[in-house]
């Protein structure tokens, strides 16, 4: 990704292209439906790509919290994103995947924050080398 002037990505070399934001989806979930939300986020990671979004990830709660999960996406712009949403309504997969979603009732809230990357914060490597005892 490039943003300002730091190039950075999640994606390999080869499919690097400019990202200036990143859509930051916080899902509130039925901690009952942590499978259900899985295979969700699993179905999205076929669909968002194909309708032009960067997928970086769908993660899951592991400790603490058992109720929230999210998914970031990023886009070039805004309105990559507006054309990307676009795709989806008429994406027979995406229309499914919402339609289990709501059938199931797995997502109780879901809110949506675009950020962008602090230059010189993401994908550095660690630096950190551990002692020899």
């Amino acid at each position: 990704m490039t943003i300002g002037c730091a190039a950075v990505s999640a994606e390999p070399m080869a499919r690097r292209t400019l990202v200036r934001i990143t859509c930051f989806i916080r899902y509130q979930i039925d901690p009952f439906q942590r499978d259900a939300f899985k295979q969700y986020a699993e179905n999205w990671g076929r669909i968002i790509p194909r309708c032009g979004g960067h997928l970086i990830g769908y993660f899951l709660p592991h400790e603490g919290t058992n109720d929230v999960g999210w998914g970031l996406i990023a886009f070039d712009s805004l309105a990559s994103y507006e054309r990307y949403k676009a795709r989806l309504k008429s994406d027979p997969e995406a229309r499914e995947n919402f339609a289990m979603a709501q059938a199931k009732r797995l997502v109780l809230r879901e809110e949506r924050n675009f950020v962008e990357i602090v230059d010189g914060t993401f994908g550095v490597p660690s630096t950190f080398h551990e002692r020899s005892k």
